[in-house]
């Protein structure tokens, strides 16, 4: 190659991954995403066909978006493999499941709810509380459950919890 072609091409290439630099870190903390710090979950029976998972954990939104909290759904992976759907408590009734069954201790923070709203690089406390439909036994046995936070436009954010 000619050494008159060889500089102009090679400033040619400085200058096209200069730009792309550029665009990558400028867009960073537009893709949304949640880091999740989960608390040791508790885990009880509710009566002999049914558990209980409370737990809590610190939600930290890394992004430059604002994430809505559109649903919450929970799934219990057991140890044959198969997947149970949970059914979240709702916040007025977590009191008193709390209330009536104290293995399960007590409420350190505020209920995760629908519109519940992360804003960008802010972190928070919450709390879920889910059924299923699982004998504390089988529960017990179980792989993980996984947590699943939907946003209203669509996108989500899931953690794994292990029930051991």
């Amino acid at each position: 190659m000619d050494k008159r072609l060889l500089i102009p091409v090679l400033i040619g290439i400085a200058v096209v991954a200069v730009v792309v630099i550029f665009i990558l870190t400028g867009t960073s903390g537009a893709h949304l995403q949640l880091e999740w710090k989960l608390v040791k979950p508790r885990v009880g029976a509710l009566d002999e066909n049914s558990t209980a998972v409370v737990t809590d954990f610190r939600i930290a939104n890394v992004s430059d978006v604002r994430f809505v909290v559109g649903d919450v759904t929970a799934t219990l992976t057991q140890a044959n493999g198969d997947s149970v759907d949970g059914q979240v408590i709702a916040r007025a009734d977590v009191p008193q499941v709390l209330a009536f069954n104290r293995f399960l201790g007590n409420q350190y923070n505020p209920v995760l709810t629908i519109r519940d709203q992360i804003r960008p690089r802010e972190m928070f406390d919450r709390m879920v509380a889910v059924r299923f439909e699982v004998p504390l036994a089988e529960a017990q046995k179980s792989r993980k459950m996984t947590l699943t936070l939907h946003e209203v436009d669509g996108l989500e954010s899931s953690t794994d919890v292990v029930l051991k």
